[in-house]
């Protein structure tokens, strides 16, 4: 979050989650990059647009739970090849 006056710009840590999840969710992220082959790609793709290892590791996260929250709607299982499939269809 940022909070600007006219002469200063500071840049603070939201604290709205909670810490635990917040850390979870993170090394969820991390390791997802080192074993997810698709999370390794789109990792690597944000770093090389110059995006830090901070903020590419967060569009990790958000990409893990937005299908983590498809997976519990839809009630269906994990499958790595989902994108694949539909790709192909």
């Amino acid at each position: 979050m940022t909070k600007r006056s006219g002469k200063r710009r500071i840049v603070i840590l939201r604290q709205a989650c909670h810490m635990r999840l917040r850390t979870a969710v993170y090394h969820w992220a991390r390791v997802a990059i080192q074993h997810d082959q698709l999370s390794r790609h789109r990792y690597a793709e944000l770093r090389k647009r110059g995006h830090s290892h901070g903020r590419a590791l967060r569009s990790v996260a958000d990409r893990l739970l937005a299908v983590t929250c498809a997976m519990l709607t839809r009630q269906a299982q994990f499958d790595p090849d989902y994108s694949v499939k539909r790709m192909a269809a």
